[in-house]
């Protein structure tokens, strides 16, 4: 299996790129942004159905919290996402503890700058043409709407597709073809009191195939992630169109 981070226990994370993490290792990112929210995207890679606690540090003050990543036997599984705002700290780090046993992730984050490495993921504009794009495991889409309304489309045939926007100090988590159950509890994790206040990260789920969002730009950019696996991706779909 091709891996993206470092054979070191510490990984130096400031570029927010893909990385695996295994247990015993950590890694830090210490370049938030007052003002930005930050997510953190966590996929159980050790190819079994172990779960895995990752330990987040954001507050020397404030005890580090759990992050909960379900096992799966296949890398099928969904993202768990932690959110975290630079307003509260400038430094995060994300670790497995050494009594793990085999337990191992892949991790990145994202925002409107982050990863500033796109190391192992796609990173592309989305065009606002009405036209469908791929929208897989490893997307990220971005664009500088203008100061027009537009309408923001994302389709899968697949239940509980899950993705994420962020816009500066907001993210939005789609869930298309929601289950009865919901979201699992701890898939979305606030941290700190900044991205625990209402409004910081909205869930907008829907029962249909789709979710429609209409958006009014302003001149500053916003970005699409994926959160889920690669065979609930291989039908999903992402498109911007101009109103």
């Amino acid at each position: 299996m091709e891996s993206f981070g470092l054979n070191d226990s510490q990984t130096n994370w400031n570029g927010g790129q893909r990385i695996t993490l295994n247990a015993g290792d950590t890694a830090t990112c210490t370049t938030l942004r007052p003002g930005q929210i930050y997510g953190i995207f966590l996929y159980n890679s050790a190819g079994n159905d172990n779960n895995v606690d990752v330990n987040v540090v954001w507050s020397n003050s404030k005890a580090p919290v759990k992050i909960l990543v379900p096992g799966t036997t296949a890398n099928a599984g969904l993202a768990s996402m932690g959110f975290v705002s630079g307003s509260d700290t400038q430094t995060i780090s994300i670790s497995i503890s050494s009594g793990s046993g085999n337990g191992q992730v892949e991790a990145w984050l994202g925002s409107v700058s982050m990863p500033i490495n796109t190391s192992g993921l796609t990173n592309n504009v989305l065009q606002a043409n009405g036209e469908q794009y791929q929208f897989n495991k490893y997307s990220r889409y971005f664009a500088v709407p203008p100061s027009k309304w537009m309408n923001l489309t994302i389709v899968s045939k697949i239940t509980q597709f899950i993705s994420c926007q962020f816009r500066e100090a907001n993210a939005t988590v789609f869930v298309v073809n929601e289950t009865s159950n919901g979201l699992l509890t701890g898939q979305v994790t606030s941290i700190g009191p900044t991205a625990s206040e209402p409004g910081a990260v909205t869930i907008i789920p829907t029962q249909i195939q789709s979710v429609s969002n209409n958006l009014q730009g302003d001149g500053s950019q916003w970005v699409w992630m994926d959160a889920d696996s690669v065979q609930d991706s291989s039908s999903a779909s992402i498109s911007l169109q101009s109103l």
